[in-house]
């Protein structure tokens, strides 16, 4: 197929806890090089767009700030056109500001210490740190069983740090949806708001898009479900067994490509 542009996800793919991993920058200068449109997709919300392109840059792979897609400006976007002037108690681990502008914020970490908080016209959850405690998981618990929309910028169960695995949102969010009998609804990836968003930014259409990532239902599959080509690398979070099981069943969506890692895509594309 035609190569209109290529996806990546960041961590995991082009770097491990901001290290560049072998590879990444040369497939990211080939692609530069051939003229083919790139974009970047990531659950972090650590960051914001400027400090994600400024580290990328910083480790050899220029990147600029309207490049990077972020689950927190797909969730301001989504919370300014569904509940417009809402009141939102955000819980996440990093300063997002500059990626959510127009919303009225309350931290969770500036009511930290001090009595529950009134309550909120929308909880908003980023990304799981030292800020979901039990005190404030217990407010936000309270509030979705009271009817609060909880709106989640992903369902991340994991990321993978330069030690080891660390627990992400999708965790907590399994437990509170369970036992509240209600559903929160989630912006990043896997939602196909994000693909499609990154597709229209560079006026590519998804089927001629790759979607390169190290998570096969976040990533590589939810990316074939809006029509792009999924190309899986051995990297970061990927888990052998997972893809075992996974190819084990007939009729589940199979990645369109396994690779080792990012530096075998310009083969893979024939470049």
């Amino acid at each position: 197929m035609a190569i209109g542009g290529v996806l990546f996800d960041i961590d995991g793919v082009l770097v491990t806890s901001w290290r560049p991993i072998e590879g990444a920058a040369e497939t990211l200068r080939t692609l530069a090089d051939r003229q083919i449109a790139r974009s970047y997709l990531t659950n972090t919300t650590t960051r914001t767009r400027v400090q994600i392109a400024d580290l990328l840059t910083e480790a050899g792979m220029p990147v600029g700030p309207d490049d990077v897609v972020t689950a927190a400006v797909l969730t301001a976007d989504f919370v300014r056109n569904r509940y417009p002037d809402a009141r939102c108690f955000l819980v996440n681990s990093g300063d997002i500001a500059d990626d959510m502008p127009g919303l009225d914020i309350v931290s969770s970490v500036d009511a930290r210490g001090g009595p529950m908080p009134e309550t909120p016209d929308v909880v908003l959850l980023g990304g799981a740190g030292p800020e979901y405690d039990h005190v404030t998981l217990s407010w936000v618990y309270d509030w979705m069983a009271q009817g609060v929309p909880v709106v989640a910028m992903h369902r991340s169960t994991s990321w993978e740090a330069s030690d080891g695995l660390r627990i992400d949102t999708g965790m907590y969010l399994l437990g509170m949806e369970e036992v509240s009998g209600r559903k929160a609804i989630a912006v990043g990836k896997p939602a196909p708001e994000g693909f499609l968003s990154a597709a229209a930014r560079l006026g590519v259409e998804p089927d001629e898009m790759y979607i390169v990532g190290d998570d096969l239902n976040n990533d590589v599959l939810a990316g074939q479900v809006v029509g792009m080509t999924g190309v899986l690398v051995r990297t970061g979070k990927f888990r052998q067994d997972t893809l075992d099981r996974w190819a084990a069943d007939e009729f589940a969506m199979q990645p369109n490509h396994v690779v080792d890692s990012v530096a075998d895509l310009p083969e893979l594309l024939g470049l």
